[in-house]
């Protein structure tokens, strides 16, 4: 946890229709304390007018003392205006439907704005009638242009994107998850949906709640950012950390209640390029969340971030492997990251996916993925995978 003494913020996120809007509501009228809540379309946020103080252009002042703002700028700009220009508690962030809330989250800690403020709670809205229906779809959304930054690539606003895949990212970075509208559908469902929403994101709080009726402290103050652990809380990475000694055949969790099951494959040879590729274009049915590092074979500097959700399957060139530089900033390397894995023969090359999903045929996919495996020094054809951050594959 941040520890700076800046004003608490908390970023909300969900797709489209999840019930942010509606939480936020419940939030403004609810309220213990005087928050900024930041929203994307004031339009579409319910206020009762008799609990309207007073309204300023983009700015509407509620009697209890709290204030809702339209984003009508840049969200850097706009946040360091209400710091310099309004008195409030807590500042709550709409992150837009069609957008993760990394890029946002990362404003608050390592952006302009950062020094004001103090990132309390990542939360993402989830609606549980129709979540995994939706991340298992086909439908494709516009993105914002701040949907997939991060360093060397910025995706363009108007470039489409899985809704799956964004609703899957959404998940993954929340240290909370609000279980919505759990009034809609059986019990078993909402079950059904927080076991999958664990196997993805095992370190998030889960919530349950109806009409976006949440607990205030559940959002405010809660203290569960960690900028310490977030980098760690994709499933895969908990995944390939708890599973245990048995080479190439880890199982990361058992079967559970409603289905859900991972396992991990992990091999320290590279992948055949055009093998792997089509393993991604006709991949294995069942499978809802797919993600890690490879090498490939003929790439043994660059490794690269294989991720999918749904329909979508993706490539990108992760980084550089520690193997694959000089001797002496691979020295260095090794004591800065005493517990990393290291192979006398490979060094710290390897591949290492893990597959989440309901119904999967995990033998034949380790079958699958290992017949992509190839020996040490083989000879590939330029293959068409990207070689630099800029560019992305997809199946």
């Amino acid at each position: 946890m941040n520890d700076s003494g800046g004003t608490p913020v908390t970023v909300l996120s969900g797709a489209l229709g999840a019930g942010k809007t509606t939480t936020l509501n419940h939030l403004l009228t609810n309220a213990d304390r005087k928050l900024a809540v930041l929203v994307n379309d004031m339009g579409a946020v319910n206020i009762d007018a008799e609990l309207v103080a007073n309204r300023d252009g983009n700015v509407t002042e509620l009697s209890n003392g709290c204030i809702c703002c339209d984003l009508r700028d840049d969200l850097e700009v706009e946040v360091s205006r209400l710091a310099r220009e309004r008195e409030f508690e807590h500042l709550v962030v709409e992150s837009s439907g069609i957008s993760e809330p990394a890029p946002v989250a990362s404003l608050f800690t390592t952006g302009a704005a950062s020094a004001p403020y103090e990132l309390d709670t990542l939360a993402t809205v989830v609606d549980v009638s129709t979540f995994r229906e939706t991340v298992e779809s086909s439908e494709t959304v516009e993105t914002d242009a701040v949907a997939r930054d991060r360093p060397g690539r910025v995706e363009r606003e108007g470039e489409t994107r899985p809704l799956g895949e964004l609703l899957v990212a959404q998940v993954e970075t929340a240290d909370v998850v609000l279980l919505n509208k759990c009034d809609l559908v059986e019990a078993a469902e909402v079950e059904a949906v927080a076991e999958l929403v664990r196997s993805l994101n095992p370190r998030a709080d889960l919530v349950r709640i109806e009409h976006g009726r949440v607990d205030p402290p559940e959002l405010l103050d809660s203290g569960r950012f960690d900028l310490d652990t977030v980098s760690e809380t994709d499933a895969w990475k908990h995944a390939v950390a708890h599973a245990e000694g048995d080479g190439d055949h880890d199982h990361a969790d058992p079967a559970t209640t409603y289905g859900v099951e991972s396992f991990v494959v992990r091999a320290r040879r590279p992948l055949d390029p055009a093998s792997f590729a089509e393993f991604l274009r006709a991949f294995p049915e069942g499978v809802i969340r797919a993600k890690g590092i490879v090498w490939l074979a003929g790439e043994d500097e660059r490794s690269y971030h294989v991720a999918q959700a749904g329909p979508s399957r993706r490539v990108e060139v992760h980084g550089q492997w520690i193997a694959g530089l000089d001797p002496s900033r691979q020295e260095m390397q090794r004591r800065m990251h005493p517990d990393l894995e290291w192979d006398e023969t490979v060094g710290d090359r390897r591949v290492e996916l893990v597959f989440i999903g309901k119904g999967m045929d995990e033998a034949a996919i380790r079958e699958r993925v290992e017949s992509c495996l190839v020996a040490p020094g083989t000879t590939v054809e330029r293959h068409e995978f990207p070689t630099d951050a800029d560019g992305t594959f997809v199946a």
